[in-house]
């Protein structure tokens, strides 16, 4: 394909990946398999909470195809897995960090909590082999419900007696408290923010192998961020020297953050394949997701914002409990701290603001990061508390937003943010035309007419996407910098291919590069590779998470190409007998300003790597240049979401009538792809509004909802044709792309669009999610 006049940029150039993955021939981690192939399988304890008295594994171990049986105490002197960021609580103490071990270790914590690890033949070997294993369970008293996890009976860890992993504060408690005082109105509200167990398309899975031949280690794995599962593995866990374990994640279908974290399993398949000298796979099955993937959400909330009479926002005040699980996940410990209340400013000039968060520990699956990420649930707390107090003070629920919007730029927020660009007026604006709100009255007139109530909810949210820069990250708590490395390796005949430590896992990373790349160097797209997910061939990197791929890994490709400009500009002003600082570069082409001397980018190319006459005194061969780069800022997407619903008050069914989003993103690289990622969000976001809820049972800590019978998805009937657009556009000011994230735009705005036109419809105040027909129905009835 050759390159448009106009450049690729803004252009919906087509996914290049996509012709492997619909035909068929992608390559997952279950796609490999390696000569002499073993399998895994991981024993998981029944039990919430129980105390381990004995494990026998005699019997297990003379089963037909078994290789080897792991148990906690083989894992005893390696250590636990890490948490990549500290919190420290309103006291200065750091939080309560207890090991998390390989395989439990003398105790059970939660409903899937990996205990023995069979390696045997087949599959099926391991698995009958290990229900020979005879454990016997002292059973404990369970700690599961959030709000009630503070001093339960059931001790999850004895490092944390209460349960209680840190109590975190943010903001002007004094300064909040005072203007609470003197407010003309209070808008409280309590709530749940439900959890949410991920679903990628692909579940997780590990194949691990060890060479005797040189002491080195191989895994194949489904990651979001390759680099960081090797460093944490090796520096923390296993003490492998990190040149000795290359990590590869091949094709990887869908993560949603549920794939950022280092596991159990994939750690455990590492350290056994040089036990028993073999290359040992391992995927999990559905049932086995839904207990071990860490989940998202489950947030316990009270919530108050105070108004003066005219409706203007003078302070919020927030008080938190979050869900932790049974340890601490990789970032567990900063999604609903420094992700969560740093964004409680959302897009309004509210002066004062108080948050306070208790992390707990309960007997449930960890909880960490899923699409969003901590920005969900603080957008969801302050739409709520808006569109409430718009109702309560009779306001127009648009017009409160634009009096209290933010108009100057750059703007610092209460909660330690400082927002750099940003048009709040003209999203909320645009969506309201596109949402045609001035004929709601008609359509509400022809919902009634059938019977049904019609209810219309606004959202506007914003989110810091990028997750740097480091130095502020590491003063806030993170345990390593988060910034990004690309490559740019120019072939002798002009082809280029693309190294990145970011890493695809269904954001077109392969098309987008690429026509950032193809653009920058006025080369056609096709003669630009990308090559990622493999600590052998990429220079290093951070992973993909944060809505961060474009603005952070392709601001590091973007000053790798920069430099292979510049040394090219020396080649070409000796080719062209010139001074380098009279060359410029436009289109592919090198050339002398002012005159029509000039020379395709492919000669350049090849003459440094065949160089004749090449000044080898001034320059070596060769043009590969890499590059890191640490933003000195998030990104801030922000965007206006108008839903309509149609309720039927005799069944308490929803649905989901129209959803219309604009968003800003700063520049668009491929408009289609953005597009298909709101579209995604907004699926997502529709999904834990209506449907989907991780649901343990208080008394025995048993996940009810373990499978797809009873966790309810969003298919295609439970959602809308979407009507979505991006703004014009305010470009970020600090990365040279002018592009902000926006693979998590939809699912943190969709959610409280969804529940206040719900609670429109219905004429109430508060409605949980997710809003199910039975939940729907109880509220009608109550508000009858």
């Amino acid at each position: 394909m050759n390159a448009p006049k106009e450049g690729f940029i803004g252009q919906s150039v087509k996914r290049r990946e996509d012709a492997r993955f619909l035909t068929g021939r992608g390559q997952y981690t279950d796609d490999i398999v390696l000569p002499r192939q073993t399998y895994a399988y991981f024993l998981r304890s029944p039990y919430a909470h129980a105390r381990i008295k004995s494990v026998d594994t005699a019997s297990a171990a003379a089963a037909e195809g078994v290789l080897g049986i792991y148990t906690g105490e083989h894992f005893r002197a390696i250590g636990g897995l890490p948490c990549g960021w500290l919190i420290n609580s309103l006291d200065g103490s750091p939080m309560k960090e207890p090991k998390h071990p390989i395989l439990a270790d003398g105790k059970v914590r939660y409903v899937g909590d990996p205990v023995a690890l069979v390696v045997a033949e087949s599959y099926a070997e391991a698995k009958a082999a290990a229900q020979l294993i005879a454990i016997d369970y002292e059973e404990l008293v369970p700690a599961v419900d959030t709000a009630a996890a503070k001093g339960h009976a059931g001790q999850v860890h004895e490092e944390a007696p209460d349960n209680v992993c840190y109590t975190w504060g943010c903001g002007d408690k004094a300064g909040a408290d005072a203007a609470f005082v003197g407010a003309a109105h209070v808008t409280r509200l309590e709530f749940r923010n439900n959890r949410l167990i991920p679903n990628a398309i692909e579940p997780r899975a590990a194949n691990a192998a060890y060479n005797a031949s040189d002491d080195s280690y191989t895994l194949y794995t489904t990651s979001q961020n390759p680099h960081v599962a090797r460093l944490l593995m090796c520096a923390f866990v296993l003490g492998i020297p990190e040149h000795k374990l290359r990590v590869v994640a091949p094709d990887v279908g869908g993560g949603f953050g549920s794939k950022i974290f280092l596991y159990t399993e994939e750690t455990a398949l590492t350290w056994a394949s040089k036990q028993v000298g073999r290359p040992i796979k391992w995927t999990a099955d559905r049932s086995e997701a839904f207990l071990s993937d860490a989940h998202g959400r489950d947030h316990a909330t009270v919530a108050e914002l105070a108004l003066d009479a005219g409706g203007k926002f003078l302070a919020m005040r927030v008080h938190t409990t979050a869900n932790l699980g049974a340890y601490l996940s990789t970032f567990a410990s900063s999604v609903p701290t420094i992700l969560y209340a740093t964004l409680l400013a959302g897009q309004y000039t509210t002066p004062k603001i108080y948050a306070e968060v208790t992390g707990v520990f309960s007997n449930t699956a960890p909880v960490d990061a899923y699409r969003g990420a901590g920005r969900p649930e603080a957008t969801y707390v302050v739409e709520r508390l808006v569109e409430t107090a718009a109702k309560e003070l009779g306001l127009n629920p648009a017009e409160i937003r634009r009096r209290n919007f933010i108009h100057s730029f750059p703007y610092a927020t209460p909660v330690g943010l400082t927002y750099d660009t940003g048009d709040y007026d003209a999203t909320l604006k645009e969506v309201v035309e596109l949402a045609d709100v001035a004929g709601f009255a008609a359509r509400k007139a022809v919902s009634e007419a059938k019977g049904l109530k019609r209810g219309i909810g606004y959202s506007t949210y914003i989110a810091a996407c990028g997750l740097a820069p480091s130095n502020i990250a590491g003063a806030l708590g993170a345990r390593a910098g988060l910034f990004e490395a690309g490559e740019v390796r120019v072939h002798p005949t002009g082809k280029v291919t693309i190294f990145t430590g970011s890493h695809s896992h269904g954001q077109g990373h392969e098309t987008t590069f690429a026509q950032v790349v193809a653009d920058r160097l006025g080369i056609p797209i096709d003669d630009v590779s990308i090559e990622h997910g493999d600590t052998a061939k990429v220079l290093f990197g951070m992973g993909t998470y944060g809505s961060r791929s474009l603005s952070v890994g392709g601001t590091a490709i973007i000053k790798a190409v920069d430099k292979v400009i510049a040394k090219g500009k020396k080649i070409a002003a000796h080719l062209l007998e010139a001074a380098d600082t009279d060359i410029e570069f436009e289109n592919g082409v090198f050339k002398v300003a002012g005159t029509d001397k000039s020379v395709p980018f492919a000669s350049v190319s090849l003459t440094a790597y065949v160089p004749h006459n090449y000044p080898l005194d001034k320059l070596e061969p060769g043009l590969n240049e890499n590059a890191f780069y640490d933003p000195t800022n998030f990104t801030y997407p922000a965007g206006s979401y108008v839903c309509e619903v149609e309720v039927d008050p005799a069944t308490g069914v929803v649905r989901v009538d129209r959803f219309s989003a604009v968003d800003d993103f700063g520049n668009i690289v491929n408009p289609m792809i953005v597009e298909g990622q709101v579209q995604g969000g907004i699926a997502q976001g529709i999904g834990q509004a209506l449907l989907e809820h991780g649901i343990y049972d208080k008394e025995s800590g048993q996940l009810l909802t373990g499978s797809y019978m009873d966790y309810a998805m969003p298919r295609a009937d439970d959602l809308p044709s979407f009507n979505i657009r991006t703004s014009k556009g305010t470009p970020c000011t600090h990365n040279p792309l002018g592009v902000k994230g926006c693979g998590e735009a939809g699912a943190i705005g969709s959610p409280p669009a969804v529940i206040n036109a719900i609670c429109d419809a219905l004429g109430i105040k508060d409605l949980p999610m997710p809003a199910t027909p039975h939940t729907v129905w109880q509220a009608i009835q109550a508000n009858r």
